[in-house]
């Protein structure tokens, strides 16, 4: 079946086999991890799994706790207990390391995935991430918690079409909306404070600043804004880190740009391979 009861949580999630076509497994045998974004579910990789997967991968897409068909406790929605969820869902299915994939919370999520178990992240694909929010942005996030408090769902509505360019196609606005709608309440309002104004939170700078350099492993980070991913390039510790814009694009440009995204991560995961590759072999034991 694909759920897991995993404590106070029972996460949906899929588990895809890597394509018999394709030959032996890549990215040196890890399986793929893709976590999606706030009031989303994991249908948003529905495109790239089917991509993925042919090429070679094995594919786990989880709902996130209070997202998609995964149940909605009434707590337990800070990145990093998102992040433990995970963690226990990687458990059940046997797995000890994985290339983790996040979209905007998402990548919050994966990015704790590897500050807060450490060895369980080999690589990350950041895609728009929630984290890094300058202060004239994160001077309007209070104002926008508290309406979230009265009115969870218009207000995440709301706040959608600043996320959108000309060129988002109109059948991704319409799926995305009625997603939000089908989010429980409690988890719209819990789950974006949990980002950006809760005590301990790192969403906004400098606190992503000094949560990010924890980040051991390799990222790759796809940004619609240029000046973010200037930004980050600052806080990469692992030489093969890099972040990258893509002008044009809006928040989810890994939807709106499937098959050039699908590319993209082609090419890193190749990437990663040469590396492993050609990383010194271990001196031999006594």
């Amino acid at each position: 079946m694909p759920f897991a009861e995993l404590g106070d949580v029972r996460l949906f999630y899929t588990d895809d086999a890597p394509s018999a076509a394709a030959g032996p497994t890549r990215a040196g045998g890890l399986p793929l991890l893709l976590v999606h974004g706030y009031a989303a579910d994991s249908q948003d990789w529905a495109w790239h799994i089917a991509g993925l997967t042919a090429a070679g991968h094995r594919v786990i897409a989880p709902d996130l706790r209070g997202h998609g068909h995964s149940s909605a406790p009434e707590t337990g929605y800070r990145p990093q207990e998102l992040a433990a969820d995970l963690a226990r869902l990687l458990d059940r299915l046997g797995v000890d390391q994985v290339i983790a994939i996040g979209h905007s919370m998402g990548a919050m999520v994966a990015s704790a995935l590897a500050v807060e178990h450490p060895g369980r992240v080999r690589s990350l694909v950041c895609v728009d991430p929630a984290y890094g929010q300058p202060p004239e942005i994160a001077q309007f996030l209070p104002g926008m918690v508290e309406a979230l408090r009265k009115d969870p769902v218009a207000t995440v509505l709301g706040m959608e079409p600043v996320l959108y360019t000309a060129a988002t196609p109109r059948h991704l606005r319409t799926a995305h909306a009625r997603k939000i709608q089908a989010t429980p309440e409690h988890v719209l309002a819990q789950a974006f404070p949990a980002m950006f104004t809760d005590e301990g939170h790192w969403g906004t700078r400098p606190a992503s600043e000094a949560y990010l350099t924890r980040r051991d492993c390799p990222v790759l980070t796809c940004w619609a804004s240029p000046a973010s991913a200037a930004w980050e390039t600052e806080l990469f510790k692992h030489p093969a880190s890099r972040a990258i814009a893509w002008p044009g694009a809006g928040h989810r440009l890994h939807e709106e740009r499937p098959a050039e995204f699908l590319l993209v991560v082609k090419n890193r995961l190749e990437e990663l391979e040469k590396l492993d590759k050609e990383k010194p072999a271990s001196p031999s034991q006594p």
